[in-house]
Parts: structure tokens; sequence; C-alpha cells
């Protein structure tokens, strides 16, 4: 068993085909299924079931995936340790980022930094929802996400406190009020985006025991403002990923009670993360909040 072949494993799992994991691996698709082949005789077990031209993991595959992740991600951090050495001038950097609060707001501020300080340290950036970014995190694909907290399965670090807002066109007569509770929010059609706290707004209607109208669900931020701005329905947003300056279109009010929201950034376990990691979490905690906000 080699690592090569343990990467093959990771990353036929994760594109669901050799072809594409032959693409991406920069090998041949004969000899991607010659390691998987080659792994499973050592093994004794398929990794894959194979049915009509589409793989997907087997029971056993699946169980043993999170281990081959692990090991792989144990070598990176063996590997980042010999580089740290040497003053970490070569290495590599997986970040799972979410939403214009991460994405905008404080990656940007922290990259800079960070290239400035670690110029050898190559960064990859994976965009998606939060949950995926917990996703990425559980599969190892990333090496340190940012994630809403509390999330008590990964070791943590805040980076940012915002509240959540109502999003109300300029024209509702719910944005004459100071504030706005989710009661009142669903009198209108709801719209939903899942492109940063969509589990943070599920969650608050849930424990009130309320239902929204949820009318309209969005994957972009920008769509779920231009829905509210035309008066298609309202939203709840964290304040932190609205654009500066606001549109006049619509207006934001805090929620009543407020609900505050923390931003931080997650590894699955610190003891084992590498020095361009760990590099990273620190410069970002140590950025003055108007340089990562």
């Amino acid at each position: 068993m080699t690592l090569t072949q343990l990467e093959i494993f990771a990353v036929v799992a994760a594109r669901k085909g050799f072809t594409l994991a032959a693409a991406q691996l920069k090998i041949s698709q004969s000899g991607v299924s010659h390691a998987i082949r080659a792994l499973e005789q050592e093994l004794g077990v398929a990794l894959f079931e194979r049915q009509q031209g589409q793989i997907e993991l087997s029971d056993i595959g699946s169980r043993l995936l999170p281990r081959a992740q692990a090991m792989l991600g144990l070598a990176e951090t063996l590997r980042q340790e010999a580089h740290d050495a040497r003053g970490m001038k070569q290495g590599t950097l997986r970040i799972g980022s979410f939403g214009p609060t991460a994405s905008v707001r404080l990656l940007p501020a922290i990259l800079a930094a960070y290239r400035q300080a670690y110029p050898g340290i190559e960064v990859h950036v994976d965009e998606g929802p939060d949950r995926q970014v917990l996703h990425w995190l559980q599969e190892r694909r990333i090496d340190v996400g940012f994630v809403v907290l509390p999330e008590e399965q990964f070791d943590s670090y805040p980076l940012l406190e915002d509240q959540m807002v109502a999003l109300l066109p300029a024209d509702h007569a719910l944005a004459q009020l100071a504030s706005v509770t989710l009661k009142q929010l669903c009198l209108d059609p709801f719209v939903l985006t899942e492109a940063g706290s969509a589990e943070i707004v599920s969650r608050l209607f849930l424990a009130a025991r309320l239902q929204p109208r949820v009318r309209y669900r969005t994957s972009q931020l920008l769509s779920t403002l231009e829905m509210v701005g035309r008066g298609d329905g309202v939203s709840i947003v964290a304040q932190s990923s609205l654009p500066l300056p606001t549109s006049l279109a619509y207006v934001q009010r805090p929620l009543d009670p407020p609900v505050k929201r923390r931003v931080g950034l997650a590894v699955v376990d610190e003891r084992i993360i590498s020095p361009a990691t760990r590099a990273f979490i620190e410069l970002a905690r140590s950025l003055p909040r108007n340089a990562a906000d």
C-alpha cells in the first residue's frame, strides 16, 4: 500500500469516476484503474461498486475512505514539518470558504498578509455553502475552513462576531420599525439564501416553532438582495455579508430578540495540523479587526 494509491483512491471517490480522477491527477486512466485494482487486491475488498458505467463507494470503501484521508493528511503534515525546518519555503494550504462574510470580508486581507509572509506556500481555496465547508473538513479535502461557530466536532478559532438581520424591501411596512420579530417575517413570502447562513435561519424558526413562507431558495446572496429589492419577499441574512454601501432598494433591521453570529476557522484536529495551516490560523487571529473585517 502506498500513499499514491491512497491519494488515487480519495480522488476517485471525490470525483466519482476514473476519467475525472485521471484528469485531476494528470495521469492516464489505466494508471488510475491499475492503482485501485492493486489496492483492492492488497486489502482483499472491493472499494467501489461499478454499475452501468458509474462507480460508487462500496460500504467498506465508505468506511475506509476517512482513514485514507487521515493518512494523507498526516503525510502532508510530515512533509510540511520538514519544510518548516527549512523556513517553510514550500508546502500547500487548502482553505474552505463560504459566503461574502468569509470570502469577501475576511479572506482577502488574511491571504494578502499570508502571501507576503510565506510566498512559497501554494494556496488553494474552495468556495461553497457553509455546510459544504463542514463536509470538506470531514473528508479532509481542505486543511482549514471558515465556519459558523460553534462547531463542536472540530477545533475552532473565533474571528468575527456580527448579527443576523431582517432584510426588507425599502417600502415595506416593517421597514418603519426599529426591529423585527420572526413572527412578523412569517407573514410575507420568504427568500432563503443558502450561500452562508441557511442553517442558522432554519434553526431560528424551528426553535421559535414558526414556519416561514419560503417561496424562493437562492444559492447566491446577490439573488436574495435583488429579490428583496424588487419586493418579491423578505429574508434574514448575516449583517457582515451585506455589501457596502447597501442598495436603496432594501433595508436591514435587527431581529427582536437580537441574534448574534460568530464566524471563525476550524480544523479537524489542531494537534496534527501542518505548519502552513497553523501559520494561517495564527496570522488570521493576529490581524486587527478592521483589517480582517
